[in-house]
């Protein structure tokens, strides 16, 4: 059955480039996805799914096979980034200022020709298949509104995938654990006393609070976190002051905290809290930390869906455990409430310049092993529920 579906995808291949490429012409930013939820209910129907919207832009798609049995859900986000393309791609976005500089597009169309070949092959399936297409994974969690609406309520395990610009093109990246961080936006104000530059002993300065608080807060990486345990606190707006020659009374930063433990992110932000006001207070200062939107968890694999993915793929070709990256993906929100998988697809080619990394202008990923996404995303669901 394996070699089946590869070979079934591999003449889908002009198809999911062709819907990828479509995609990517017309980019939608989180909660904006209207056109392409609309193209994926009408594919999806098409095929024989039960289809339904779920949080406005977000499509949800069940497909019962012969057999009854347990229920493995399939995601693929859905949204775009505001970025003015720069590829000079004849595909290129058709919408100023929005581009898909992430794989989003890949992920729709490769999950939409998964799920032509498990409708070709319902029959062999025993149980069912949820395919979840998500908006607003760019900062909206939109994964998180999914769950909350009860997508994956009855579902045993999900996977999801992510094509990874910093691997080979072809290579496949399974890891049990903590693969991708949390993601944390922080706010500190500082406020002093204004007064003239030339006389900064009679103002109360808060620029030299916020410099000193940036480097004290590297403190906590180095001297208060177990050098195993990564994480990453980067301050990486200042905004204060009018003029060359006054005080300003207050000073705003914003940074965000990243973290591959829940209970070290907690350590983290108690002691930044700590820190600010301690400091601020001895400078005669007043500061206050705060989160400035909602965290988004940390990924961290099923370790028994991973030795499972690996053993079911191996015929796939080469299988890397990837390093953990310190970026976030908020299909962490579907590991909190179901068994979960996050598996990545290197499509880094440097023959053909796509060496460009994710959020970049000039992204653009090696569309010849696409098909091997939408093989991958089938044999998965297939093969757990044979189990």
């Amino acid at each position: 059955m394996k070699d089946r579906i590869i070979n079934m995808a591999r003449e889908l291949q002009d198809y999911i480039v062709e819907m990828r490429r479509d995609f990517h012409m017309h980019p939608e930013l989180k909660w904006e996805e209207h056109r392409t939820a609309g193209v994926v209910e009408s594919e999806l129907k098409r095929y024989g799914y039960d289809v339904k919207r779920v949080v406005d832009t977000g499509v949800v798609a069940v497909l019962h096979g012969k057999k009854a049995g347990s229920t493995v859900a399939l995601r693929a986000d859905m949204d775009a980034l505001p970025i003015k393309e720069e590829t000079g791609l004849p595909y290129a976005s058709q919408v100023e200022g929005k581009m898909h500089a992430c794989g989003h597009d890949a992920h729709t169309a490769m999950l939409l020709a998964a799920a032509q070949i498990l409708s070709e092959i319902r029959d062999e399936l025993e149980g069912s298949v949820k395919l979840v297409f998500q908006p607003a994974e760019e900062g909206g969690w939109g994964a998180e509104r999914m769950v909350t609406a009860g997508v994956v309520d009855d579902v045993d395990a999900i996977f999801g995938m992510h094509i990874w610009a910093t691997m080979p093109s072809g290579v496949i990246g399974i890891k049990a654990g903590a693969l991708l961080a949390s993601v944390d936006s922080f706010e500190v104000s500082i406020r002093g006393k204004g007064g003239h530059g030339a006389e900064p002993y009679k103002a109360i300065d808060p620029i030299v609070v916020a410099v000193d608080l940036v480097n004290a807060y590297q403190k906590i990486v180095t001297r208060e976190v177990a050098a195993t345990e990564p994480v990453v606190i980067s301050v990486t707006t200042i905004n204060g002051g009018s003029a060359f020659n006054i005080v300003p009374e207050e000073v705003r930063m914003l940074g965000t905290i990243r973290t591959l433990d829940e209970g070290i992110r907690e350590f983290v932000v108690k002691r930044m809290e700590d820190i600010a006001k301690g400091y601020a207070t001895a400078m005669r200062c007043d500061a206050t930390l705060k989160l400035v939107s909602k965290p988004a968890p940390p990924i961290v694999n099923d370790a028994e869906l991973a030795v499972f993915s690996r053993e079911v793929l191996s015929d796939m070709g080469e299988i890397v455990e990837p390093d953990v990256a310190m970026i976030g993906e908020d299909f962490s929100f579907y590991g909190k409430k179901t068994r979960s998988m996050f598996l990545l697809l290197g499509t880094r080619n440097e023959e053909k310049g796509i060496v460009y990394p994710h959020h970049h202008s000039k992204f653009d990923v090696d569309e010849d092993v696409l098909y091997k996404g939408s093989a991958i995303h089938a044999i998965l669901a297939y093969e757990y529920l044979k189990r």
